[in-house]
C-alpha cells in the first residue's frame, strides 16, 4: 500500500458477510461486542467504513449510549409512548405488535456507519450499536456488515491474507 506525504492511504479493500445476532426479547440491546466477534477482519484496516444493515422490517440499529442500560430501558419506554400499540392500525396480520414495529424501524432506520480507524471502529467514548428490537417474539435478526478502506500494510499480501487491494470483493460468505 502506498501513501503519499499528506497521509493518505492510496489502496482499498472490501470486504462484506452476513451475520446473525442472537434472538432478543423486545427493547434496546447493545449488540457492539457481538457484532465485533463476527467480523475479526476489521482489524486488517487501517483506516475505512464500517457500513451494517439490518435484513428485516420490523427492528432497527441506532448509536447511542453504551454505560447506562437505563438509557436503553429509558428508550424503549419513549418509544411506545410515541408508537403505541392498540391504535386502529390497518396492517395487523402479525399481531398488536407488528405495525408500531414498523413505524419505529422507519423512525430509527435500517442501517448505520461507523469509521474504522486503526483496526477498530471509532465510536465515542460512551457510544455502542444499538439493536432495537419492537417486536413481542423476533428470532434472531440478519445484519450485512461491509467493510471498505485501506488495508493495513500487513494485510497487502495477497499469499497471506484474504484482504487484498487488487480484490474488489475479499468475502462474501452468509
Amino acid at each position: 500500500m502506498a501513501s503519499s506525504s499528506r497521509g493518505i492511504q492510496i489502496g482499498s479493500a472490501w470486504f462484506q458477510r452476513k451475520i446473525n445476532l442472537r434472538p432478543q426479547h423486545r427493547g434496546v440491546h447493545l449488540v457492539t461486542e457481538e457484532i465485533l466477534k463476527q467480523i475479526s477482519e476489521i482489524s486488517q484496516f487501517s483506516v475505512g467504513l464500517c457500513h451494517i444493515q439490518i435484513l428485516h422490517t420490523s427492528a432497527s440499529l441506532a448509536i447511542n449510549e453504551s454505560w447506562d442500560p437505563n438509557v436503553r430501558d429509558d428508550m424503549e419506554m419513549m418509544l411506545n409512548k410515541i408508537v403505541p400499540e392498540g391504535l386502529p392500525y390497518r396492517h395487523s396480520c402479525e399481531g398488536p405488535d407488528d405495525m408500531p414495529a414498523h413505524v419505529k424501524a422507519c423512525f430509527l432506520g435500517s442501517s448505520i456507519t461507523v469509521p474504522i480507524t486503526e483496526g477498530k471502529l471509532n465510536l465515542g467514548t460512551w457510544q455502542g450499536i444499538w439493536l432495537c428490537e419492537h417486536r413481542n417474539q423476533a428470532g434472531s435478526r440478519k445484519l450485512v456488515i461491509t467493510l471498505n478502506g485501506s488495508p493495513n500494510s500487513s494485510a497487502g499480501d495477497c499469499n497471506r491474507s484474504p484482504m487484498s487491494p487488487s480484490s474488489p470483493m475479499a468475502s462474501l460468505s452468509s
